[in-house]
């Protein structure tokens, strides 16, 4: 029974966050499965239920399975049996050669996206011998290959169509503590070895071995005893959900909770209004705290009285609103009306490839999966191909081709390395005018400043190419008009040889992709122009990573200032064979906007590059610090000056980490946390926490990390969690980054990602966060 009556008295709550020590709502056991094979529908559907889908035709047809024909050549095509687990977030497929079970299933959270038809490269390709309407392509993120299928029937193929729409809006829509019940589900189905819906010891032992957790026998052997109330040496039903309550129980929120809640257990909304208050957060009213009651507590009686319980509170914790990163960082929220070269711009390097710069393959997919990952700079290295179309591949190497017209279709935003001769330049301007069509900006947006740059708004929706410009207009008899102003400016030595350049570039640039050339003209960057000579913003210069780190090192400041007006991108050395990465931030911190990472090579650099655009609503520009806008900046990222922030981390706990190995059910994770902090060179420097000994299910560490930081507006925090091993590197468990100043303090939960950025939810840290601003 809740009471109507409030304390005016509390426990006093101490200056630092408390070391802590885990409640989630009654999981439901499911029914037992039906073998993989049996093709018969499967009644109480438990995890389906609560998903809401349970009448759904589409997701039952899908339960019980399909036979596709799986596409991989002109040759290969295999029938493959598919069907939709039971959790509704897995599929299980069939394999030609039988291996763990867990390689024969793939997860509905790591899919980008569904595509009807012939609309894959694969399919377009290899799929003539299936009508486009019996077509799908499941394309998944990270690296994994495209699934190109053929159904029976075009109706089978609508169905699973729609029904991986349903389920993926439903598990977007789906909140941590719904992504917890369906995890913990999958073990339940999977650890009941015997299919009775009751749980011995044994089974147990095997349940917690599966969620990452190596509990003392006496220990574990007493929890399962005081749930076992009908004393039979088995759990089931409420046994069952009270065992899994006393797993999932959380110590440190039940800790927070009380100190703000008293004797009473439930927080009013005075109350949660002060939590709120001392977690930091801008501008919260007694309404906004009422709001959250209503938002994320789970019992009616005490919405209606305006009471959070323990749940609530929990609920709120592990939502996007009680997440490290602030929920109004998600959407558009920065000024886009400035000139294109205030913007960090999400930028790639040789798009084209999805493996190694030597003998990899080339691939349109490149194009769709950068774009997924939101990046707004993509390069085309095109080359002469036979039947006069130019084809992009890596030149020179054994990378495999691909179609200039084919690539253009997927473009949004351009990066030319140009290796055709005039005719088939020519072409691929004509593709380039009559693929895109009115996005292509043919001329200056505005005619009043056409030097100027545009602003990100103005070009929402439209592609620019970067290419060589022709450097003068032709006369009558097709002579070269040098541009005298330029010229004169010049030195008197330097004149003959930029009439050579002139020359040159008329012998190789066709004037018809050359007028495409209208805001970013490729140019070479011999100097840093000095301070009294006019800039030019329509000019690109592109710099090997060699060359900018050696500008930084030797004019910082002046390089800050050429990037103020002009844009520059950066790229990999071409010694890269294996397609790695160099890490962003150093060029970041000069304020070069088009740093060109290889997309297909997932590390720490593209956890960097995915941390830097994760905001703005992930639209692909961020707006550089006021520092790298202003054309008269003292800054130098060599030299920014004293501290000015304190950043303090206390880690605390971490929930649900991913088991690495599952197929050794006795290895589980001994993890450590650790924080590093990307900025200008001073600022650069990592910490870690001690490892905790097999437990990746509820570790606790409680330890605080502090950082003394020069620039934090450039500072990006990134959260990683490794397998500690003493005699081998450890082993990388999950990460996320984020900038310092979309950071939220108090306490907050870090959701993790993958290696290649996917979910890894429900995986979670725990931390308190402190941000000290002098």
């Amino acid at each position: 029974m809740l009471c109507g009556r409030w304390r005016s008295c509390r426990r006093r709550r101490s200056e630092e966050p408390p070391v802590p020590a885990q409640v989630a709502a009654p999981v439901a056991f499911p029914s037992p499965p039906a073998p993989p094979d049996s093709g018969t529908k499967r009644p109480g559907l438990r995890a389906l239920k609560k998903m809401g889908l349970t009448e759904d035709e589409d997701v039952h047809a899908m339960l019980r399975g399909s036979r596709f024909r799986k596409i991989r050549s002109r040759t290969w095509h295999k029938e493959r049996l598919y069907r939709l687990q039971e959790d509704g977030l897995s599929v299980w497929f069939q394999r030609r050669i039988p291996r763990a079970l867990s390689q024969h299933i793939f997860f509905v959270q790591h899919i980008e996206a569904v595509r009807e038809g012939h609309q894959s490269e694969g399919l377009r390709r290899f799929g003539g011998a299936f009508p486009p309407a019996r077509c799908l392509t499941i394309a998944f993120k990270g690296r994994r290959k495209n699934l190109d299928l053929a159904a029976p029937t075009a109706e089978e193929a609508q169905r699973w169509v729609r029904g991986l729409a349903k389920l993926r809006a439903r598990l977007d829509a789906m909140s941590q503590r719904e992504r917890l019940d369906h995890w913990i589900h999958s073990y339940l189905h999977r650890a009941d070895s015997n299919q009775d819906s009751k749980m011995s010891f044994k089974e147990i032992k095997s349940l917690l071995r599966m969620v990452n957790v190596d509990m003392n026998d006496m220990y574990a052997y007493h929890l399962f005893k005081e749930c076992d109330h009908s004393n039979n040496e088995r759990l089931e039903g409420t046994e069952i959900e009270e065992f899994l309550r006393r797993l999932l129980k959380r110590p440190e929120l039940e800790e927070i909770f009380h100190r703000y809640s008293g004797e009473d257990r439930v927080l009013s909304a005075p109350e949660l209004l002060e939590f709120l208050e001392d977690q930091g957060e801008d501008g919260v009213t007694l309404a906004h705290a009422q709001h959250l009651i209503q938002t994320y507590e789970l019992n009616e009686t005490a919405k209606q009285h305006e009471l959070m319980t323990l749940d609530g509170f929990m609920m709120y914790l592990l939502s996007p609103e009680g997440a490290a990163l602030d929920p109004a960082h998600m959407c558009v929220f920065q000024d886009m009306d400035q000139p294109l070269a205030h913007y960090f711009i999400s930028s790639s390097h040789n798009t084209y490839l999805t493996d190694s710069q030597i003998g990899g393959p080339s691939s349109t997919e490149a194009y769709v999966r950068a774009f997924a990952q939101g990046c707004r700079c993509v390069e085309l290295d095109c080359w002469e191909g036979p039947g006069g179309e130019p084809v992009i591949y890596h030149g020179h190497t054994l990378t495999s081709k691909i179609l200039f017209r084919d690539v253009v279709q997927a473009v949004r935003d351009h990066a030319f390395t140009n290796h055709c001769g005039l005719e088939q330049q020519a072409a691929m301007a004509r593709h380039l005018r009559a693929i895109l069509g009115d996005m292509l900006v043919t001329q200056a947006l505005d005619s009043q400043n056409p030097e100027e740059l545009p602003s990100p708004e103005q070009l929402k929706g439209r592609v620019l190419v970067k290419g060589k410009k022709l450097p003068a207009a032709r006369s009558e008899d097709g002579r070269i008009l040098p541009d005298r102003e330029e010229e004169e400016e010049e030195e008197e030595e330097e004149e003959e040889a930029e009439a050579a350049e002139q020359r040159r570039l008329a012998k190789q640039i066709s004037p018809e992709l050359s007028a495409l050339a209208v805001y970013c003209c490729a140019t070479r960057l011999r100097t840093l122009r000095p301070a009294p000579a006019p800039p030019q913003p329509c000019q690109v210069s592109s710099l090997s990573e060699r060359k900018a780190k050696k500008l930084i090192r030797e004019a910082g400041n002046s390089f800050v200032r050429h990037n103020t007006r002009q844009l520059t991108r950066v790229y990999p050395l071409g010694l890269r064979m294996t397609s790695a990465n160099y890490s962003p931030q150093e060029m970041w911190n000069s304020g070069c906007q088009l740093v060109a990472l290889n997309f297909q090579t997932p590390g720490y650099e593209m956890d960097l590059n995915a941390g830097r655009f994760l905001i703005n609503g992930q639209c692909g520009y961020v707006l550089k610090p006021a520092c790298l806008r202003q054309p008269d900046t003292t800054f130098d990222p060599e030299c920014p000056g004293p501290p000015r922030t304190t950043l303090t981390i206390q880690v605390l706990t971490a929930q649900q980490l991913p088991k690495l190995n599952a197929e050794k059910p006795n290895s589980i994770v001994d993890p450590l946390v650790r924080v590093e902090i990307h900025g200008v060179p001073t600022d650069c420097t990592r910490k870690e926490t001690n490892y905790v000994l097999n437990n990746g299910f509820n570790p606790r560490w409680g330890q605080t990390l502090q950082f003394q930081l020069r620039a934090p507006e450039l500072v990006l925090v990134r959260f990683v969690v490794e397998d500690y091993d003493a005699t081998s590197p450890n082993d990388f468990v999950g990460q996320f980054t984020l900038p310092l100043n979309s950071l939220k303090q108090g306490y907050r939960h870090i959701h993790l990602l993958s290696k290649d950025g996917a979910s890894l939810s429900p995986a979670t840290l725990f931390v308190h966060i402190r941000i000290q601003r002098s």
